[in-house]
């Protein structure tokens, strides 16, 4: 007799990123105008972005997380304590827009320098060290359902809806003849090198003296901001002004870009507000699927819709995989019989949909016709959970029977079962959804593994088991 051997394609498959080596950009800060340095270096898997003020004692670490944010007036500020760190938006757009889920970010003062106001610099040297692939999978929150967030008093909103990927339109307005109502789009982040990376931030003139007054942008000069003036004031006023910002003087009554530099874009402030946008959705944690409308955001707001998106993530921290019955399966269930030694009544795994290196989904329909309804139980047919058990097990099986050669010398068998839990019963009629996943590597053939069972989008069933892989004799 030959044996086959095998090979299972993997499906779906996205890998945790990091950065391949460390880079370092220095400049002053937009808010302090002090000389920083950031160095942005490769984090280990499930990190996250995380920001570390070298210049304090002890060097403390601050999560670069929602509810860290403790204030949003002209820039996103993280802190820890008495430790904050401010401006992180920009550097935080170019990491999660390239894919970057791991990074420990070394700063030497309270902000980010500035740079040119844009994230292109970030950008650049993201590009120039590179990117490495790492072990883990990569953790989406696929949104699933109309998600918003208003705020009545700005006229501000932000709404989030179901999309293969992460994508963004934002539509800004102002009281200013010159930028009244813009628009932007962000379809794939594949484009946020060229189509947003260098869009600046930017200031209306009338702003200025009062954020000075406040103690702000002492680092702010027109080769770091898009600065505009749209409302005549005296040339007196606006000589001042720029005496203040070291600037050279402006006709008063020219309305329009004082920057040297020209608009990248005719809508680049729009796109300016993607990069935010970016930035502060990277607080929320975890990569998007997704697309954002903003209607008028700005840091507050996109805070508030990160905090919200945290709270979400954490109601449905486990979320059912999407099943669509019209797609070809990875592995229908004559492939299954090739791999797996049960059949009818005991085969209890109809098709499998997904695979990874560490994970697979697979689907069971329940029908009237089981075996086990005719006594389990006659008038109010239930699935035992036994059965439930057994059937994680076999999609458990499959994941771990796909890595070796000649798959049908080879059988699993529990060792252990921890931590059941059932949620709702099982019925005819149900379809049942099995994300199966390893919980280490396996070695000497024994493999631990967590299982979540769906029907529709409710975890019915879920346990942690251990299994034996053992060649037939």
């Amino acid at each position: 007799m030959t044996f086959c051997h095998f090979f299972i394609p993997i499906y779906n498959m996205s890998k945790q990123k990091t950065l391949s080596g460390s880079f370092s950009l220095y400049g002053k800060g937009l808010h302090t105008g002090l000389s920083l340095t950031v160095t942005f270096n490769p984090a280990p898997e499930n990190h996250g972005y995380k920001i570390q003020r070298i210049d304090v004692e002890g060097e403390p670490i601050i999560d670069a997380i929602a509810e860290n944010v403790i204030d949003t007036s002209r820039g996103t500020v993280v802190a820890k304590g008495d430790v904050r760190c401010s401006t992180i938006e920009h550097g935080l757009a170019a990491l999660y827009a390239l894919g970057i889920d791991n990074c420990l970010i070394q700063v030497n003062g309270p902000e980010f320098p500035i740079l040119d106001g844009s994230s292109k610099h970030y950008v650049e040297n993201i590009q120039r060290v590179g990117i490495e692939e790492q072990n883990a999978e990569k953790d989406y929150y696929i949104i699933k359902k109309k998600i918003e967030f208003h705020d009545k008093k700005t006229g501000s909103s932000i709404v989030i809806l179901p999309d293969e990927q992460f994508s963004i339109t934002a539509m800004i307005s102002f009281e200013s003849q010159l930028i009244n109502s813009q628009f932007a789009t962000l379809d794939s982040m594949s484009d946020f090198a060229s189509e947003i990376s260098s869009a600046r931030t930017f200031v209306f003139v009338r702003e200025i003296e009062p954020l000075l007054n406040l103690g702000l942008i002492k680092g702010g000069d027109l080769d770091n901001a898009i600065v505009i003036y749209e409302r005549e004031m005296s040339q007196e006023a606006l000589d001042k002004l720029a005496d203040t910002l070291k600037v050279e003087h402006r006709d008063a009554t020219k309305l329009g870009y004082l920057n040297s530099k020209p608009l990248v874009w005719p809508n680049e402030p729009a796109r300016h507000k993607i990069l935010d946008i970016i930035g502060d959705m990277a607080l929320i944690g975890r990569p998007i699927k997704g697309r954002i409308i903003a209607t008028r955001p700005g840091h507050t707001i996109n805070n508030k819709f990160a905090r919200q998106m945290r709270k979400e993530i954490r109601k449905n921290e486990v979320q059912a995989p999407i099943y669509d019955a019209n797609e070809e399966p990875l592995m229908d269930v004559n492939k299954i019989r090739n791999l797996l030694p049960h059949r009818y009544p005991m085969q209890l795994v109809d098709k499998v949909i997904e695979m990874g290196s560490n994970y697979i989904v697979a689907v069971k329909n329940v029908t009237s016709n089981e075996e086990f309804f005719q006594g389990h139980f006659p008038q109010e047919p239930v699935m035992p959970g036994v059965l439930q058990i057994e059937a994680m097990a076999q999609a458990g099986g499959l994941l771990v029977l796909s890595s070796v050669e000649e798959p049908e010398r080879w059988s699993t068998y529990f060792l252990r079962i921890n931590d059941v839990k059932f949620r709702r019963k099982v019925v005819p009629g149900d379809t049942l959804i099995f994300r199966v996943e390893l919980m280490a590597p396996i070695r000497h053939g024994i493999s631990t593994m967590r299982g979540h069972v769906f029907v529709g989008e409710t975890v019915v069933m879920e346990a942690t088991f251990t299994a034996q892989i053992v060649k037939n004799k």
